[in-house]
């Protein structure tokens, strides 16, 4: 069973597999890199969706200011690692579509500044617009693909962004192997593909971590 990863694992997530049973190929499929930016003005309440934009922003050079402002993030990761950091975390939700409707929902009168990377999704940005909510944005990272050439035949490919999955098709197609998403999001990058929603070729995971992607390849070949 061969298994593919767009993005390097660590030793920890390399022995969860069985390795009688699975082969593992493990490659970053996309780069980050931080932007300096300028923080004019902060509103109310920060928005993180990734750590990539978290660890950023620790280098800015206002962050003592930036920390004095509780935040609003996705991911159970992102939230511990912010915590960690020194932020106070309030709201924390698995995706941004939810996070998005909390704050319309029970946060609709206050202000937020989202700190994003440079191939973000518009789906928190629009929820809150359509609301009338005031969001400012400021970009702190570019995403960079780094597609490659797959030669070995492949059973499962791990997904972990929508950035990963374009840079991924860039170069190979997907045929009858089986994608494990990291979210819905990522999971939405390879719905236009029909004959792959079709056959539920598409399992996304019960949490949006790494571990849980494992868990369900897994799962499904046990």
């Amino acid at each position: 069973m061969i298994v593919l990863s767009t993005k390097k694992l660590t030793e920890q997530q390399i022995n969860l597999f069985d390795k009688e049973k699975f082969s593992l190929i493990h490659t970053n499929f996309i780069k980050i890199k931080r932007i300096n930016f300028i923080v004019n003005n902060i509103n109310e309440y920060l928005i993180f969706t990734s750590k990539n934009a978290v660890k950023s922003v620790l280098k800015n050079i206002n962050i003592k200011l930036i920390k004095e402002k509780d935040c609003f993030c996705v991911g159970e990761k992102t939230k511990k690692f912010l915590e960690k950091k020194g932020f106070n975390v309030i709201i924390h939700q698995k995706d941004a579509n939810t996070l998005a409707e909390v704050i319309c929902k029970e946060y609709f009168q206050k202000s937020f500044t989202f700190f994003s990377g440079s191939l973000r999704k518009d789906i928190l940005p629009r929820k809150l617009e359509d609301n009338k909510i005031q969001l400012d944005e400021i970009s702190v990272y570019q995403t960079f693909f780094k597609s490659k050439i797959i030669n070995s035949k492949t059973n499962a490919i791990l997904f972990f962004s929508p950035s990963a999955v374009q840079s991924y098709l860039q170069k190979n197609s997907i045929t009858n192997q089986v994608c494990f998403c990291i979210g819905h999001t990522t999971a939405q990058a390879l719905e236009t593909d029909s004959s792959l929603k079709e056959k539920n070729k598409i399992i996304v995971a019960s949490e949006p971590t790494v571990e849980n992607v494992i868990e369900e390849v897994i799962k499904y070949y046990t």
